[in-house]
């Protein structure tokens, strides 16, 4: 018996079942294969442009993957640093073995969770709520709430050239029975693809010819409980493709699964093959590709920019045109993968099924792609599960509070046909939702709901309250208005002493303050309509005055708030208007009974 399981624990599993425990309930942690806790089986990193900004707020709402990033760090770098801080961007290369002990025994550790190896087949259900998991193995687990996060398990298929099998990623087994559960609940089953490029044996590598990519210094850490920044470890190294690798390809596109119809499943639009590169951007003669460490001393390398799911004669002739790869041993071949996962427009904004209450869903069976992406989606997942389970209303974060109220919005209101991938540029107020404030943001309402510890909020009390007096004094002194200058940095005066965090949003904050402003006045306005509910049995589908495909539409997402409705697709700000007046009498109404 448990309050709450979790099926999968990959990034997204990891969070959830780490999250319901830390939040009092009995939490089972449900995996294929303990080997594969924490699995990074494609790139070696943590962070880049607008993931960092989601491991950010997984940390400031309680979550683990920025404390883990930070002690598994091999190199760090501030992507974007030459624009504006709405961007910037933190990215660690990490030691993935070293990554997933570090979270396998902090999961060993926690209070209220149990792991467990073993599959999940069936999710059974009582008077249509969750009351249940079955295991491949006839095991019964009942329970009030199921967070499934079953990564790209369900039903995987790789693909090399012409040979296929089912597996999951780096040989590992497939998830075949949950599938068929999903389905029977009234899912419907897509299939998206990802890949992977190849690993190359670290003493065939030539990174001589190879440009040197090291480290920034100094470091910054992800978790805002971090007191000593990590330290660069290991450089990487930039390399190009050229023109015969790319006639290698040209030449075998009628032997390449991505071309011949052999892969149904949709690929990642912003992480394509290499031959999808090659055939997409006919006019570019070069591509880079990036050397990673996979680990400390571990004598496998990543090859970033070359996913590919070519057959293998063509992946060791294509891999050895790269300069500094001429004479690479390949140890591990790219593949491409298939995978079954949902419809997120079938999910509420809080990530749970909108016709099963205590099922929710987060990573990768949303249609999403990333570690980050799992990361946040687990965590945000498993709040909502564990406040279901204790009877209180869902933890909502809307587009103008965090990064993560941007991914589930944007998966449970305009959904998703290809793999989602967190960008800056999706969230339209992203200089207030940097990744630098993301403390000052969340940290005081997920205590509300006690996710945090005393020490998380002690330091963010501390921050928020040395950056108010750092910024009245600044100019007080008449030191703000100088700040304000292109180019100038902020210098304290001796013996004015403020964390580094306060001093980071004074100058921020000072340096921006006009833009700032506008921006929150846009988000005052758009709050107005966030702040607007609808009912959830309202008939739609009676109301004359909305047009048909909206009615259809409203009718099938049941929005939670006029903001919600306005950006579902096939809902016009004419049928926008139509509801706001409805609205508008039906609280007239209600006053007149009250």
């Amino acid at each position: 018996m448990a309050d709450l399981v979790v099926i999968g624990a990959g990034h997204a599993g990891c969070e959830a079942a780490l999250c319901g425990a830390r939040m009092g309930l009995d939490t089972l942690l449900l995996t294929l294969n303990l080997e594969s806790v924490a699995l990074m089986p494609c790139n070696p990193s943590i962070g880049g442009t607008g993931k960092g900004h989601l491991v950010r707020e997984v940390d400031a709402l309680g979550g683990e993957m920025g404390l883990a990033a930070d002690d598994v760090t091999l190199q760090s770098r501030m992507l974007n640093m030459g624009k504006g801080p709405a961007v910037h961007s933190l990215r660690v290369q990490a030691d993935k073995r070293a990554y997933h002990l570090r979270m396998l025994k902090t999961l060993f550790a926690q209070e209220h969770l149990t792991i467990r190896q073993g599959e999940a087949a069936e999710i059974l259900t009582q008077n249509g709520a969750v009351s249940g998991v079955k295991t491949l193995t006839g095991d019964v687990i009942p329970c009030r709430a199921v967070v499934v996060c079953t990564g790209v398990y369900l039903k995987s298929r790789i693909i090399i050239g012409e040979a296929e099998w089912d597996a999951g990623p780096q040989g590992l087994m497939p998830a075949n029975f949950l599938s068929r559960s999903l389905a029977d609940l009234g899912f419907a089953l897509r299939r998206f693809k990802t890949g992977t490029p190849a690993r190359v044996a670290e003493n065939s590598i030539d990174f001589g010819k190879m440009d040197v990519q090291p480290g920034d210094e100094p470091v910054t850490p992800f978790s805002f409980l971090t007191d000593v920044p990590p330290i660069n470890k290991i450089n990487c190294y930039l390399t190009w493709t050229n023109e015969k690798t790319h006639e290698i390809i040209r030449q075998n596109l009628h032997r390449a699964p991505m071309f011949t119809g052999q892969i149904n499943g949709t690929g990642a639009r912003y992480c394509p093959s290499i031959e999808t590169k090659v055939v997409r951007f006919a006019d570019k003669d070069r591509h880079q590709i990036f050397l990673e460490p996979e680990g400390d001393g571990y004598p496998e390398w990543y090859v970033q920019g070359m996913s590919s799911s070519m057959p293998e004669d063509v992946q060791w002739e294509m891999y050895r045109t790269i300069p500094g790869l001429e004479h690479c041993v390949l140890t591990r071949l790219a593949y491409a993968i298939e995978y079954d996962c949902i419809d997120p427009l079938t999910l509420t904004p809080h990530l749970g099924a909108r016709h099963i209450p205590g099922l929710y869903m987060a990573g990768q069976i949303n249609g999403t792609s990333g570690y980050e992406e799992a990361a946040a989606q687990g965590i945000y997942a498993a709040i909502n599960a564990s406040l279901y389970c204790k009877n209180k209303p869902p933890f909502l974060l809307t587009r103008d509070q965090a990064y993560i109220g941007v991914l589930a919005d944007d998966l449970t209101t305009k959904g998703t046909d290809e793999p989602y991938r967190m960008m800056t540029s999706r969230a339209e107020h992203r200089l207030f939702l940097r990744q630098d404030n993301a403390d000052l943001r969340l940290t005081f309402r997920a205590r509300e709901i006690g996710m945090i510890s005393d020490e998380r909020l002690r330091r963010a009390e501390r921050k928020e309250k040395e950056t108010a007096e750092l910024i009245k004094r600044l100019e007080d002194a008449g030191l703000a208005k100088e700040l304000r200058h292109p180019g100038a940095k902020l210098q304290l005066p001796d013996g004015w002493d403020y964390c580094a965090g306060a001093r980071e949003q004074a100058e921020i904050q000072i340096k921006y303050e006009g833009y700032l402003q506008k921006e929150m006045a846009q988000i005052r306005q758009a709050r107005a309509m966030e702040e607007t509910n609808i009912p959830q049995d309202v008939d739609y589908l009676s109301m004359d005055a909305l047009r048909l495909e909206a009615r259809q539409k409203l009718d099938a997402q049941r929005p939670v708030s006029l903001g919600q409705a306005s950006r579902i697709p096939g809902v016009s700000p004419a049928d926008i208007a139509v509801l706001m007046v409805w609205l508008k009498r039906l609280n007239v109404a209600k006053t007149a009974e009250d």
